[in-house]
Order: structure tokens, then sequence, then C-alpha cells
């Protein structure tokens, strides 16, 4: 797994188009699976389009989803708002 970046954003308001885009919770579950890099080993290319999100989706199953927005989660609480106060990310204190 890695963080979306800004450019993974971008892409995948591209890929859900227009109507997507407005819809929040296609968007929640489509922004996880722009985090996963492989599955078993195997490399994951980063979906282009609505029906390569879908099938990744599918694919990872609610198990999946739902361990990648725990580890998300996680990652978020250990390095809670507080940390980055002041500094842009990466700038030493």
């Amino acid at each position: 797994m890695r963080r979306p970046t800004a450019l993974d954003t971008l892409r995948l308001f591209k890929a859900a188009g227009p109507v997507l885009a407005q819809n929040e919770p296609w968007l929640s579950m489509a922004s996880l699976v722009f985090s996963v890099m492989e599955i078993d080993g195997v490399p994951v290319p980063v979906p282009a389009t609505e029906p390569q999100i879908e099938s990744l989706i599918e694919r990872l199953g609610d198990d999946g989803l739902a361990a990648i927005a725990e580890t998300m989660k996680d990652e978020q609480d250990s390095h809670g708002p507080e940390s980055d106060l002041g500094n842009l990310p990466g700038t030493l204190s």
C-alpha cells in the first residue's frame, strides 16, 4: 500500500467522470483502491477507468477494502494532525 498522491486524486476524478466525481460514497470507496500497489506479491497497475476501479474493488472484496481503510486510519492516527502543525511534511522541527 501507499498513500494516494494529488496526481492519483486527479486521475480518480478523471476516471470517475463528471457524474461519479460528485458521488462521495463512490469516490470514498474508489480512493481506497488507488493505494493498492500489489496483491499477493503481484503488482497492480493504478486503475484508469471506471471499469478498472470496479474490477479492483470486486477483486479486493469487503475484507480487502476494510483492511485498506483500517491501515490508512491507523497511519493517519499515528501521524495526528498535531505532528505536522507549523511544519510542512518533511520539514525538520
